[in-house]
């Protein structure tokens, strides 16, 4: 930057900097974020993130709570995809408790967070239109993320926080109308991910605004230890589900959407091509469930999934497993495993010890979010003030997985 000098005197003026408090809450950042950012005029010369102000202590709570009753806090994290998070906790217990899981379950579940993850990436990806003045698709492309709403509402009975799923399994079985949505889903969503890309992907306005904006290397991002989409898009194709496949996504056929410069457009790009990955994967797992027995919705770990209701009605020895089961006075082996799924967001981790009682002993998520937001003042330090608020939109820092 060129020195700046006293017009009068013809003498070096020392450079005056403001400060600039950019949340707690801002409407841009969509989010409880706090930035003090160092601005010399509307250049970002340094920043400094606060993170910590909605922390709700999960994990402490998670460890006085019993294994079935912890679901609902992981629909906390990342709340744009909770489903997600809900199976990869059960699956960190089964791996703990060494259950097997019947393939049709396993089906099943990866048609829920594929459905989950293109939830997340519409969002994520319409703020971004937003951010650059783009309303048009945010408001198109919501009608989407309600049909899949709608899906896991049919399931579970709830939308957003969804505690779905049981551990070893569903606590029920599919309706006919979960099918019936699951196909509406998959008519209408392709060609209205074609209209919001026409209206985005070519636009010259759009690529002006976006490419540039808030990049980093592969190198930069693997020493912030980033994953999923922000990952990718620097060029690193990491990906959980092909790395360490779990529920069988060994079995199907998908490509890994990478990027170059690991700007704001490549992240655009690289959410827009996952939704059509996942939308295949989805017609994939319902060719195969369509193979499996339709009455196995749970694999065998009566430890943890509740007898009959008629049972429990009925049965005195039912009605005591009932209670013991929903009180968490079940006992689960000594150990530790360590269990991930790609997130939306990236790899969302689970790290569990337990002590043989009915709480875990010690329990971390290790939340995408928060680990590359470390990044964030790097990357847009030299910018725009406006790129930093697009940068955050692009990088999809959810503040429930930021705090945790």
């Amino acid at each position: 930057m060129a020195e700046v000098k006293d017009i009068v005197q013809n003498k070096p003026v020392e450079k005056i900097y403001s400060t600039l408090n950019l949340g707690p809450t801002h409407p841009a950042t969509h989010g409880i974020f706090q930035n003090i950012l160092k601005m010399d005029g509307e250049i970002v010369m340094d920043a400094e993130s606060t993170v910590g102000y909605i922390h709700r202590a999960f994990e402490k709570i998670a460890e006085h709570r019993p294994y079935n009753q912890i679901t609902p806090l992981t629909d906390r994290l990342n709340y744009c995809s909770s489903p997600i998070n809900n199976l990869g906790w059960h699956m960190t217990v089964e791996k703990l408790i060494k259950a097997e899981i019947p393939k049709r379950v396993q089906y099943l579940r990866i048609i829920i967070m594929e459905l989950s993850r293109i939830a997340d990436h519409l969002v994520c990806n319409s703020v971004i239109g937003v951010d650059t003045g783009a309303m048009t698709g945010f408001l198109y492309v919501f009608q989407y993320r309600e049909k899949i709403y709608e899906i896991f509402e049919e399931i579970c009975g709830a939308r957003l926080t969804t505690n779905i799923g049981r551990i070893g399994g569903f606590e029920r079985n599919w309706s006919p109308t979960v099918w019936k949505k699951l196909d509406e889903v998959l008519e209408v969503l392709p060609k209205g991910l074609r209209e919001f890309e026409n209206l985005l992907t070519r636009n010259r306005i759009f690529i002006d605004r976006v490419s540039g904006c808030g990049p980093i290397s592969a190198e930069k991002a693997l020493s912030y230890s980033f994953t999923g989409p922000n990952l990718r898009a620097a060029g690193v194709d990491y990906d959980v589900r092909v790395a360490n496949p779990y529920s069988s996504y060994e079995e199907f056929d998908f490509k890994i959407p990478v990027g170059t410069t690991g700007d704001t457009y490549d992240r655009f790009m690289v959410r827009e091509q996952e939704m059509w990955e996942s939308i295949s994967i989805i017609r994939q797992a319902i060719e195969k469930v369509k193979k499996e027995p339709a009455d196995i919705f749970h694999g065998k770990v009566p430890e943890f999934y509740l007898p009959d209701k008629e049972d429990v009605y009925n049965k005195m020895e039912a009605l005591i497993y009932h209670f013991k089961i929903v009180m968490g006075e079940m006992d689960v082996p000594v150990g530790e495993v360590y269990h991930a799924v790609e997130g939306g967001n990236g790899e969302l981790g689970f790290y569990l010890v337990s002590d043989g009682g009915r709480n875990p002993y010690r329990l971390h998520f290790r939340r995408p979010c928060f680990i590359y937001y470390q990044a964030y003042p790097e990357m847009i330090k030299g910018g725009m003030l406006s790129d930093a608020i697009l940068t955050m939109s692009s990088m999809n820092v959810i503040a429930g997985e930021l705090d945790a």
